[in-house]
């Protein structure tokens, strides 16, 4: 099969603690309300979610905003206040915002279906959109950081896209994913839009287009072999002295665990690496012990390259560390502007906002 070429990657951050003070984020919720509304009444709904799953431009949205440039709380700042912003407006503008950080993220699912009635398309297609893009990123592409943020944005006409962030406790930083649902051919193969990196991570990476066989293998696993056999093979495994790149993989996979899922997963025989992914109780670990039996016994390699590409928003004047993507930069400066313009904002704040933008771009 063929896979079209795609960017993809992975934004890192400062980790940050604390929230922005109520002071500026009521700011920011009216900045983030005009602009959201220029954008959609100029472009439409799809351009803003074109401009949100672009990391060039959120960075960009976070600086005029007024919130850190380089911190994790950009990530969950920015939605929160697009969010906030727009409630009440979203079946005027035909653009609906669900999720965000911690427990709130938990509660995507039910938000989508709540506006179910408001939009043409499908909620149940949506709701599968957001759970599935959450489980890759935390269980197929498993680099170390933890989900705690996913923001879900949809139109009702059913486009989507997804701002999700991970923190990894380790090295005190988070990472930020982006999807576009309009250049999603497959969940499982090369889905990310485009994003931002600081530094490498070790990564198992299901979703990389060279994994594409092993996923097929992984799914075979499940449906072919029974429970007691996988077992057999994992605890094969754990007696192994496996490569370095291995140490990550096996130091928590408890088989006896894991037997309960073998088990569902051979019951209802996933056709597919992407229905195995999507199933309940299937997490990390599963996977994890299934990519090794992959590699391992049955000599398919999985993919352990991180998917990350760019680093931070625009890169740096000096080159470092890559030369500026001028063209998307300049597209990014100029939307942002022209909305900035059309927002009906008090004449202090929009000025305050284009200082804010101007200063970003003489850096």
């Amino acid at each position: 099969m063929d896979f079209p070429a795609r960017r993809t990657g992975i934004a890192h951050l400062p980790l940050h603690g604390g929230k922005a003070p109520a002071w500026l984020f009521k700011r920011m919720t009216g900045l983030a309300r005009e602009i959201t509304v220029a954008i959609i009444s100029d472009f439409g709904p799809d351009e803003m979610l074109n401009r949100l799953s672009d990391p060039y431009w959120f960075q960009a949205f976070g600086c005029v905003l007024g919130f850190d440039w380089h911190s994790s709380g950009v990530t969950t700042t920015v939605c929160g206040a697009v969010k906030e912003g727009i409630k009440g407006m979203q079946s005027d503008l035909g653009f609906y915002v669900a999720g965000g950080k911690g427990g709130t993220s938990r509660k995507t699912p039910s938000e989508i279906e709540n506006v179910g009635h408001l939009i043409k398309a499908d909620a149940g297609k949506l709701v599968y959109a957001s759970r599935l893009s959450a489980k890759v990123d935390n269980n197929a592409v498993q680099d170390g950081y933890q989900l705690y943020h996913h923001v879900f944005c949809f139109t009702g006409e059913g486009s989507w896209a997804v701002i999700q962030q991970g923190m990894n406790q380790e090295n005190h930083l988070a990472r930020r994913y982006h999807w576009l649902g309009g250049k999603v051919t497959d969940f499982v193969c090369e889905p990310h839009n485009a994003v931002c990196a600081e530094a490498a991570a070790s990564t198992l990476n299901l979703v990389a287009l060279e994994s594409a066989v092993a996923r097929e293998t992984i799914a075979g696993i499940t449906r072919q072999e029974n429970p007691d056999k996988i077992m057999s093979h994992l605890q094969h495994l754990k007696n192994l002295e496996l490569p370095k790149r291995h140490a990550i993989l096996t130091e928590d996979i408890h088989p006896d665990r894991l037997y309960k899922i073998f088990v569902q997963t051979y019951e209802r025989q996933p056709e597919n690496f992407e229905k195995l992914l999507g199933m309940e109780g299937v997490g990390a670990k599963t996977i994890r012990a299934l990519s090794l039996i992959s590699e391992i016994i049955y000599g398919v390699p999985v993919s352990f390259r991180d998917p990350a590409r760019f680093s931070f928003a625009h890169g740096g004047k000096d080159g470092i560390p890559f030369p500026v993507d001028r063209k998307t930069y300049d597209k990014s400066i100029e939307i942002l502007h022209n909305a900035l313009e059309r927002a009906k904002v008090d004449d202090k704040e929009k000025m305050a906002a284009i200082k804010r933008l101007s200063h970003w771009t003489a850096h």
